[in-house]
């Protein structure tokens, strides 16, 4: 596996590679990879001739209070994980490579509408730091694809708008959430919690289920749906920043006539912000 650091160094790779007409994937991480990035990487792995996988901490989608310097940062291991798995090209580009101008005066990608609400609405600016950085990596990396985990829902909405809005010829696929044994989705923030936490984490997962399940029996009435488990978290010690139901394309408001849906939530364990959703298909619903 090569690792290189410099843009121009990628480019000229990736040029060989395109000469070859090699088909090249792409896996963007922030590392310290677990089990859930490792499916995504195996997912790449299945569908291109080359994989390239980017371990870089994104600056500019933390707000100034949240953990930037604390974020876990695994070089070596996550090397040693990436290399077990045949990827070709680790990209490990260093922020003033990304960033080299001041960051307060250069270009930025927005999506009004989808960025400001859900997660938006508790982390300003968060979703315009990450379009921004996944549009310079698609640039920097060229790929045919690009794989996502589905946990971060929001996310991957954006960022397919983005690939739509902007017309890059990037197919993006999103890959289902890997769990724990309890349901708690995989994450790089979970080493936050503690044991203790770590075990009712998992009563996240529960309160989409149970959500996912009114829904299959027919009721229509989201906000009841929403406030019972907003209720139960909150009883559970959890801090809900929301509990929502919404259509699964476009993240908008469903009506009674919906039938792809996904419920999401944030909530806090002590210091630790957790996300999860649920995608739910109601079209057996008769």
């Amino acid at each position: 596996m090569k690792s290189l650091g410099l843009i121009a160094e990628l480019r000229e790779t990736v040029l060989e590679w395109r000469a070859a007409g090699d088909r090249i994937a792409f896996v963007p991480t922030m590392g310290n990879l677990h089990d859930g990035h490792l499916r995504l990487v195996n997912e790449a792995r299945s569908l291109a001739d080359r994989v390239v996988v980017s371990v870089f901490v994104n600056p500019s989608q933390f707000g100034p209070f949240e953990d930037f310097g604390a974020y876990p940062r695994t070089p070596a291991e996550d090397a040693a994980k990436l290399g077990a798995l045949d990827v070709d090209l680790l990209y490990l580009p260093e922020v003033a490579e990304m960033y080299p101008d001041d960051p307060a005066r250069m270009a930025f990608i927005e999506l009004p509408g989808l960025s400001e609400d859900l997660c938006g609405k508790f982390r300003p600016g968060h979703f315009r730091g990450v379009a921004t950085v996944v549009l310079k990596l698609f640039n920097q990396v060229q790929p045919d694809l690009a794989v996502f985990g589905e946990k971060d829902y929001q996310q991957l909405t954006i960022i397919r708008r983005m690939v739509r809005d902007m017309n890059l010829p990037v197919d993006i696929l999103g890959v289902p959430t890997v769990r724990e044994s309890n349901g708690l989705a995989m994450s790089s923030r979970n080493a936050y919690l503690s044991k203790d936490d770590r075990v009712r984490a998992g009563l996240l997962f529960a309160a989409l289920c149970q959500a996912g399940e009114a829904l299959q029996r027919g009721c229509r009435d989201f906000s009841v749906i929403e406030d019972r488990q907003t209720k139960a978290l909150s009883d559970a010690g959890f801090g809900v920043d929301y509990f929502a139901i919404r259509r699964q394309d476009d993240l908008r408001l469903p009506t009674s006539e919906d039938l792809s849906l996904v419920v999401l939530v944030a909530a806090r364990l002590g210091r630790t912000r957790l996300i999860d959703n649920l995608k739910v298909g109601l079209d057996l619903l008769s």
